[in-house]
């Protein structure tokens, strides 16, 4: 049996979750694999989210699921990695009144493959209207990226 101590570096004796945290620190660790299955972002305009994902990142949408008990609807877009974007949306959900920075997810990230790709999705994109927050540029950690916003504000970087 495989035993795994957690370290919560940044949770101290005083963090109000180290109470939640302490008691699953020493428990056997039985996970062979896991990974990200998807992550969803909230959408006003989901048919337009949609279509910027499909058509700039060549991600295939499912069929539109509806619940209309709960007033929710989504998209789950797919790329050629398996990576999956769930594009939702529900009539209680409002814009962000700070969309700039704030905590929580701060930008999602495609590898294109090269640099010569990053620029010209990055030009194709600023062609079409969309907005360009980040130049294409050598990065201090050593990546070729720019930056762009997807059509509600959210960060996309292109990386070599």
């Amino acid at each position: 049996m495989l035993s795994k101590t957690f370290y919560f570096s940044n949770i101290g004796t005083g963090h109000p979750l180290w109470a939640i945290l302490k008691p699953v620190r020493h428990q056997n660790l039985k996970i062979l694999r896991m990974e990200i299955t998807h992550i969803g972002i909230w959408a006003s305009d989901l048919d337009a989210m949609k279509a910027f994902y499909t058509h700039y990142f060549k991600g295939i949408s499912n069929d539109k699921y509806t619940n209309s008990i709960k007033k929710f609807e989504s998209y789950f877009i797919t790329f050629e990695s398996g990576a999956k974007l769930e594009l939702m949306r529900k009539e209680s959900i409002s814009k962000a009144k700070n969309k700039e920075e704030q905590v929580g997810i701060a930008h999602i990230a495609f590898s294109l493959g090269s640099k010569d790709e990053v620029i010209l999705l990055t030009e194709q994109l600023r062609s079409d209207g969309i907005k360009i927050v980040g130049e294409p540029r050598t990065t201090g950690d050593g990546y070729f990226e720019s930056v762009v916003l997807d059509v509600e504000g959210n960060r996309i970087e292109l990386l070599a």
